[in-house]
């Protein structure tokens, strides 16, 4: 009889959860793998964490390293040491880990130097601005895993311009979008458009969370001014990331920027798909703009998705208020049709499956 595939999955962020989400739909009809979920405590509370495992049917983490908040240097060591042991008590037989947050690169790296095969998926998206700090976890991530499940086709370029040998490289496509594509009907029957007041109204979404926008005092001012005098046109809805609240006078933002607590997943889907425009620094919203067919303005100077820009409904804004308005008042390219990348179709996470059970068969 052949031994199952015992495959550690490691998350730590809310987009790490929505991908695990559809993975773990998928591991639960493939009796060939027996994944163990390791959540590192990144977003703890239940607004960042617990309701997401809630709505999206995920497992209770086996471990919770209950790591917490703290500088990037901090949190990516406190998570490899908390790690090394669980690591080490379960030998898996691969070690997967999702995105580019500061849990991605800490599992990736205790994984490696102590022997496990490692899995990367959402492989070879790069911004080429490595003042990012998820630039650095994607290329130190990328560079050292055994295997690479590639989330677009800018990906499997990257990949081969980096030298990365291409049998450690598939194609799989979008596991954010799995799970969007199975909770969007359940999202319709949110009532947060209602609570919000905003039946039969057009509105806007506003989500920023990057360090670069809301550390710098500056640059996060300017975006504020933007989204005030667009608000004044379209009034926007902004649940406020924890990390962005600090940073906030007060929580007010211009008399029509509803400001609220952070969503659960389809209470935002729900809002989001209800929306006219999004505005956002969010590489996953950037991807689920596209496939709800919602325009989405990115308020940053470049994106690691550019199947966003070249086939779906995105365009970058920059980061001032000069080009966030700009941005928002040029009219649209009308000659363009948007639409959806081939393999951002709902089944990622079954080939991410196959793909696992190719590589690791007989291991």
């Amino acid at each position: 009889m052949t031994m199952p595939i015992h495959l550690l999955c490691v998350a730590g962020a809310r987009p790490n959860f929505v991908k695990l989400a559809a993975l773990f739909r998928a591991f639960a009809r493939t009796p060939e793998i027996a994944p163990i979920l390791v959540h590192t405590g990144q977003h703890q509370d239940d607004g960042m964490s617990g309701r997401f495992f809630r709505e999206l049917a995920l497992p209770a983490p086996r471990y919770n390293l209950g790591t917490g908040s703290g500088s990037q240097v901090q949190q990516t060591a406190e998570i490899m040491q908390r790690l090394e042991p669980v690591l080490m008590a379960e030998r898996p037989s691969a070690v997967l880990v999702v995105g580019d947050v500061n849990s991605t690169l800490a599992a990736a790296l205790a994984a490696k130097k102590l022997g496990f095969f490692l899995i990367h998926a959402e492989a070879g998206l790069r911004s080429f601005d490595r003042s990012m700090p998820e630039e650095l976890n994607r290329l130190v991530v990328d560079t050292i895993s055994d295997l690479n499940l590639v989330s677009e086709e800018s990906g499997m370029r990257n990949l081969d311009a980096e030298g990365v040998p291409l049998d450690k490289v598939c194609l799989v496509g979008n596991l954010m979008i799995d799970c969007l594509l199975c909770h969007l009907e359940e999202a319709k029957k949110s009532h947060m458009v209602g609570q919000l007041g905003l039946c039969g109204q057009r509105f806007g979404v506003v989500t920023l969370h990057r360090p670069g926008n809301v550390d710098d005092g500056r640059q996060l001012g300017e975006i504020l001014r933007a989204l005030e005098e667009i608000s004044a046109e379209l009034p926007l809805v902004f649940p406020v990331h924890p990390r962005t609240a600090a940073k906030l006078p007060e929580r007010r933002c211009g008399p029509n920027i509803r400001v609220c607590d952070p969503l659960g997943y389809l209470d935002f889907l729900c809002l989001m798909s209800n929306s006219a425009m999004v505005l956002t620094d969010s590489g996953g919203v950037q991807e689920e703009t596209t496939v709800l067919g919602i325009p989405c303005l990115t308020l940053r100077n470049n994106t690691e998705r550019p199947a966003t820009l070249e086939q779906g409904t995105n365009r970058l804004a920059g980061t001032t208020y000069e080009s966030v308005l700009r941005a928002w008042r040029e009219p649209r390219d009308e000659t363009r049709v948007p639409g959806i990348p081939a393999v951002w179709d709902g089944h990622a996470a079954e080939r991410c499956v196959e793909a696992i059970c190719n590589r690791l068969a007989g291991r």
